[in-house]
Order: structure tokens, then C-alpha cells, then sequence
């Protein structure tokens, strides 16, 4: 049996790289990396239908998710970026 749930917050994240240019330009290992590291740090918001979001969802609280995304996406590139030197 296959359920169709996923993690809102990786929705989210997604659209955010999308939007940004960076599903395209990064590597496909360096972004599964970034995400991992990322959605780790958020709380996870289990959904079954994207739709539902959208029309049960308050605008504040939408912004307060984008905002705790972008945070630990910040985080997360400091993160990589210094450990890839020390690698490097």
C-alpha cells in the first residue's frame, strides 16, 4: 500500500529553490544534501493533498514557515560551504 503523504516543509523548501534559481544551477548531490540538511532542522507538517493547504491555511502562517525555511537554508549552505573547504 502506497499513501500519498508528504512533508509540507519540503513542498515548501522546493518551491523556495525553485524560485531561486537553485534546482537548476546546484549539483544534484550538493541539493539532496541541502535539503537533508534543511527539513532536519524544521518540524515536519505531514499533508495529503496540496489543494488543502491552500485553502485551510492563513497567510501569517505560511509566511512564518517560508521565514523558518529560509533560516535553516541559510544554515545549511553556511554548513556546506564550510565543510567543503575543509574537504577541499
Amino acid at each position: 500500500m502506497q499513501l500519498d503523504i508528504r512533508n509540507y516543509y519540503e513542498v515548501l523548501l522546493l518551491e523556495i529553490l525553485s524560485d531561486e534559481g537553485l534546482l537548476d544551477e546546484l549539483p544534484e548531490d550538493y541539493l539532496a544534501d541541502l535539503c537533508c540538511l534543511t527539513l532536519n532542522q524544521l518540524p515536519t507538517r505531514y499533508i495529503r493533498h496540496l489543494v488543502d493547504t491552500y485553502f485551510f491555511e492563513q497567510y501569517s502562517e505560511l509566511n512564518k514557515m517560508k521565514s523558518e525555511i529560509q533560516q535553516a537554508l541559510e544554515k545549511s549552505r553556511a554548513y556546506l560551504k564550510n565543510n567543503q573547504t575543509k574537504q577541499g
